[in-house]
């Protein structure tokens, strides 16, 4: 089946911190499911070619038919970065999707939220539409203190800035979230990130080391790998699903 492809109308751009710009769009004939994670694949036309980045839909005003989408920005890095920090209204591009499969269940006993700064807009819709008595963690790594956000969440459950700085993206977070207590019930884990250190640490910890079963903890992976693009990550990301999924040697 074809992927619906649909196009978005920029109408203003935010500056919401030094390393991240939230752009407002029109998304006429756009349709997000009710997933917290929603997301689309932008497409940008380079030397002839269709080059797509996967964003997260971070909010959703169904009524005016209109989205934004928040974008990490780091100068000329990139191509969507500075695409954002440059779009004027009127600035049109193109989507495939939404996908999503993740939403907070309301039958989970607490919650387990963490992420770096492109999970950031997920973790945040997350925790906007849980219920006000939802319990739990969350944790955000970004650059710095400058970098944290407002975020609109249930007061039992505790959301923990965590300041990078000059450490390899991901490091701090997985270790703040194999440092913090344990909670006793059922945990519905959501964590995205950097994939060496979601894929590699905080994944083996959730599944492996804490046990939880794999329809409590399916929203596990990498949104990126530090040094690839988006195309040799997917390349990167399919070479570690077929190895983890051989079978072992007798």
């Amino acid at each position: 089946m074809a992927r619906p492809r649909t196009t978005l109308t920029v109408l203003r751009t935010e500056q919401l911190s030094p390393h991240m710009v939230r752009v407002h769009f029109s998304a006429a004939g756009l349709a997000p499911g009710a997933s917290t994670d929603s997301y689309v694949k932008l497409i940008f036309p380079l030397d002839g070619v269709e080059v797509l980045r996967t964003y997260t839909l971070r909010t959703i005003d169904r009524s005016s038919e209109q989205v934004a989408i928040d974008f990490v920005y780091h100068g000329d890095e990139g191509i969507a970065g500075p695409w954002a920090a440059q779009a004027a209204p009127g600035t049109t591009i193109d989507v495939y999707g939404p996908g999503g499969a993740y939403a907070p269940r309301a039958d989970a006993d607490w919650h387990l939220l963490a992420g770096d700064d492109s999970a950031l807009p997920a973790i945040a819709a997350a925790l906007e539409s849980m219920p006000a008595t939802t319990v739990g963690v969350a944790f955000v790594e970004v650059s710095g203190p400058d970098d944290e956000l407002p975020v609109d969440k249930p007061a039992g459950v505790e959301l923990t800035w965590i300041h990078r700085g000059d450490r390899p993206p991901g490091e701090a977070l997985a270790e703040a979230v194999r440092a913090a207590a344990w909670r006793d019930g059922q945990v519905q884990v959501f964590i995205h990130g950097e994939a060496n250190a979601v894929m590699h640490d905080l994944r083996r910890y959730v599944r492996r080391e804490r046990e939880v079963p794999a329809e409590w903890a399916a929203s596990i992976s990498g949104y990126w790998r530090r040094g690839r693009t988006e195309e040799g990550f997917r390349e990167w990301k399919a070479d570690l699903v077929s190895r983890e999924s051989a079978p072992t040697p007798s």
